[in-house]
């Protein structure tokens, strides 16, 4: 045995191991607002804090201690005094960051939830569907993503589809297949009045949720329907799907009726999440926590789905190219922009 690499090891255990306990203390930082009051307060006490927002000091001295740790937040010695840097701010406190990953650890606590159906799926090999996880689970992906939809969708991926924006703009019809609480459907209806859009999702609870999340907005160019990809009625300008190809039990069966529901000049957007074709290139920090969820979450649902494609959160730009183009015959299939946790492709006839 090499020792060297053993404390290696140990050392990278003990890293991913307070990552891990610290999943339900970012909640309840999340939760009860802390991370903002630390960010627009300035360096404090703990009974300045305390004082602030409501929290039990002693509570709050564990809490804080264990963010510090962890390097979430700021410890002065010299002062006793806990802040945030802009960068912690940027990742824990700014709800509007395209890094706000504090949702993240919601979505882990989530899959931890589905471990027991999980783990009695490893051994039957059968799939569990969407609305047999864990309650939570739409919820908490539905946060995850919205940082990243909220700053890419208006601003850089509908302008990566030429002309696309322009017809918006006048007005367009568009599906959002796959819409879960309606985040991406919204805001495209509240960024193009003059277009008609409709959210798609074969999760009834979400399509619900994804209501009440429209109503408050008050928007008459935008519906939501119960329906699979196979099902949609139509014919439409753009079709997008969020993060959810990969997902689908026949994502070929659905790429087809896409591409008929097309008009002649329509376009189809798909974003996925970031992956390399080769397995070697997904060792890394994004691929890593893809691969996890998509255990956890991903090949579950498809597999509980009809014919059970199983492609995986990290299926690689050339399978799925292979699933738009040479099997459910589109013209082409090409990435026009990406992100660090995203690729967004365009599907064309």
């Amino acid at each position: 045995m090499d020792e060297d690499k053993l404390h290696a090891l140990v050392g990278s255990v003990l890293h991913d191991l307070g990552g891990a306990f610290s999943v339900p203390l970012v909640q309840i930082g999340e939760r009860l607002g802390i991370y903002e009051l630390l960010s627009e307060t300035g360096p404090s006490t703990v009974k300045e804090i305390s004082q602030s927002s409501g929290v039990a000091e002693r509570y709050l001295m564990e809490w804080l201690c264990a963010q510090a740790a962890s390097n979430y937040i700021t410890y002065d010695t010299e002062s006793g005094k806990f802040s945030m840097t802009p960068e912690q701010a940027f990742v824990f406190a700014n709800r509007e960051s395209p890094f706000y990953l504090a949702p993240a650890f919601s979505a882990a606590a989530t899959f931890q939830d589905n471990e027991p159906l999980v783990r009695n799926a490893f051994m039957t090999g059968e799939g569990i569907s969407w609305g047999d996880q864990t309650q939570c689970l739409s919820c908490a992906v539905a946060r995850f993503f919205r940082p990243g939809y909220q700053n890419h969708l208006i601003q850089s991926w509908l302008p990566a589809l030429d002309g696309m924006v322009e017809r918006l703009e006048r007005g367009a019809r568009v599906a959002d297949v796959g819409c879960g609480h309606g985040i991406t459907t919204t805001i495209m209806a509240e960024a193009f009045p003059n277009s008609e859009f409709i959210g798609l999702d074969f999760h009834e609870p979400s399509i619900e949720e994804a209501r009440r999340h429209a109503a408050s907005h008050g928007l008459s160019n935008l519906k939501f329907e119960v329906s699979r990809a196979k099902e949609i009625s139509g014919k439409y300008d753009l079709v997008t799907l969020f993060d959810c190809l990969h997902d689908m039990g026949d994502p070929v069966g659905g790429m087809k009726h896409v591409r008929t529901s097309l008009n002649a000049d329509g376009a189809c957007l798909i974003i996925e999440p970031m992956a390399s074709d080769n397995i070697a290139d997904n060792m890394n920090p994004v691929g890593r926590l893809y691969y996890s969820a998509s255990t956890m979450v991903c090949v579950p649902t498809s597999l509980a789905q009809e014919t059970s494609a199983a492609l995986g959160a990290q299926a690689g730009e050339k399978r799925l190219r292979e699933i738009v183009v040479d099997q459910a015959g589109f013209l082409e299939c090409r990435r026009i922009a990406e992100t660090p946790f995203n690729m967004v492709l365009k599907a064309s006839l």
